[in-house]
């Protein structure tokens, strides 16, 4: 019986791996919107301020989730290395801090300030923004020509 429940078990994740994939795949190519989101330093930022840049690297990640913190040093090393290449990134925390108090606005920031990001972080107020990028977990990564259109959606 343990066999028959890890043979089913490993099934069930590539059948979730193949419809999420595909559904992933089909918005490579499209345009997503511009946004104004309150970064921590209280200032709202948007891709239209960065008129230099090549294109964007857009994670949305959080304070709570372990694998969004587990993921921090390398999303900071992510944002060095590609900002003297043109790319500028952007950490969206998309979530309800009415679900998810340790998500608070507040919290974003100490924890901003803590691991000395070198990158806007900003609050998805209300929950607008992830569902127009299809974002279904963090950290999920989208990365944007200058023209916001996707060339790549995943993991770091």
């Amino acid at each position: 019986m343990n066999k028959l429940f890890q043979k089913s078990t490993a099934l069930l994740i590539l059948l979730v791996l193949a419809i999420t994939s595909t559904g992933f795949k089909s918005n490579i190519g499209r345009s997503v919107t511009d946004f104004s989101l309150r970064n921590t330093d209280g200032k709202l930022v948007s891709t239209a301020d960065y008129k230099a840049a090549k294109g964007f690297i857009i994670i949305f990640t959080c304070n709570h989730c372990p694998f969004a913190v587990k993921y921090e040093d390398r999303i900071i090393d992510l944002a060095k290395k590609y900002k003297s290449k043109g790319y500028v990134l952007l950490a969206i925390n998309p979530n309800d801090p009415a679900a998810q108090p340790e998500d608070s606005f507040e919290l974003m920031q100490k924890r901003a300030k803590e691991k000395k990001f070198s990158f806007p972080y900003l609050f998805d107020e209300g929950q607008k923004i992830y569902p127009q990028y299809g974002a279904t977990k963090t950290p999920h990564v989208f990365l944007l020509d200058k023209n916001l259109v996707v060339k790549y959606i995943g993991a770091i």
